[in-house]
């Protein structure tokens, strides 16, 4: 989501870029489906006139109060609180389905999630080893890694982390929670660091399991493929879907999304003479981009992020 340098002011990742790309008319409705402190739906506003409309969705409760806050004020501006798995509801709800000009999803975490150490997000600050998005619901890390067994979290890490490591960290967490509770976000990262035999360049060695865990506690790529698809239930033809992803896996599954519904099904090889029951419903907008050098030199955060496009099509 929303990055930012650590102690620097809030900087939305590939900001001009993602909202040109989703070409925004004044009259036209959008949805920032990943608020986080409002970064990307500011911009958005600038371009939109009075009978444009734009619906700000964020699953975090203090998002969601942000929000609320700024935007009480403009009528232009809808603030739901929720997963962007529950957009194609959102839309419906507001009479909006089928009529949405834009959607933009920038992935991952906002910097304030982050640089707040009550949140559990981070190895870099102590704090409790919680990591909810929406901090009322679901389990939390602690929880999870308490009760589950060793061959869940050498799955999770493997698979949301892929982090090589997988087996050595759980066997070391394993160990570690016969004696006491995990449940500190430094006592984590100490035991990961720990059980690590070696050390990447400019990368902590407890990145990745952070990574894995946030991921399967929040349901992250279950939420996305979810949204991807609602996606193009909620888009007007023409409208546009803007991603910034920030994981490999997440851009993964946002590529072969938008790869896939570009591309008319093969025409059966049993029955050649027919032709293929659909149709493309997504045009790929331009390639994959990436941020400028300048950028992440300001804000290194954003060097991993990835922003795709695709428009819909009638």
């Amino acid at each position: 989501m929303n990055h930012t340098a650590a102690g620097h002011t809030h900087q939305p990742v590939m900001l001009e870029e993602a909202v040109m790309r989703l070409a925004v008319r004044a009259d036209g409705v959008y949805a920032d489906a990943t608020y986080g402190r409002g970064g990307h739906s500011r911009e958005i506003l600038k371009h939109l006139g009075a009978e444009g409309r734009l619906i700000a969705m964020d699953r975090d409760p203090q998002a969601v109060a942000a929000a609320q806050l700024e935007w009480s004020g403009d009528r232009r501006v809808t603030v739901q609180r929720g997963a962007f798995s529950m957009l194609e509801r959102v839309a419906q709800q507001l009479g909006v389905c089928g009529q949405v000009n834009g959607v933009l999803l920038d992935l991952g975490l906002s910097s304030a999630q982050l640089d707040d150490a009550q949140r559990g997000f981070s190895f870099l600050r102590d704090g409790p080893l919680d990591m909810r998005m929406d901090p009322e619901s679901g389990e939390s890390a602690a929880d999870w890694l308490k009760r589950t067994t060793p061959t869940e979290i050498v799955a999770v890490i493997q698979r949301y982390g892929e982090e090589r490591f997988a087996r050595r960290i759980a066997r070391a967490i394993v160990a570690a929670r016969t004696h006491t509770p995990i449940t500190r976000t430094q006592q984590l990262a100490d035991i990961v660091s720990d059980a690590v035999p070696t050390r990447e360049r400019r990368k902590h060695p407890a990145t990745r399991t952070f990574q894995a865990l946030r991921i399967y506690i929040n349901r992250e790529l279950d939420e996305l493929a979810a949204c991807l698809d609602q996606c193009l239930r909620v888009l007007v033809p023409g409208g546009r879907l803007v991603v910034i992803s920030f994981h490999s896996l997440e851009d993964r599954m946002v590529k072969r999304f938008m790869r896939g519904h570009a591309r008319a099904a093969a025409p059966d090889p049993k029955a050649p003479w027919l032709s293929p029951t659909t149709r493309p419903s997504l045009r790929l907008a331009g390639k994959a981009t990436r941020p400028q050098s300048a950028e992440i030199e300001r804000n290194p955060r954003a060097r991993s992020a990835v922003l795709r496009v695709a428009e819909r099509l009638a």
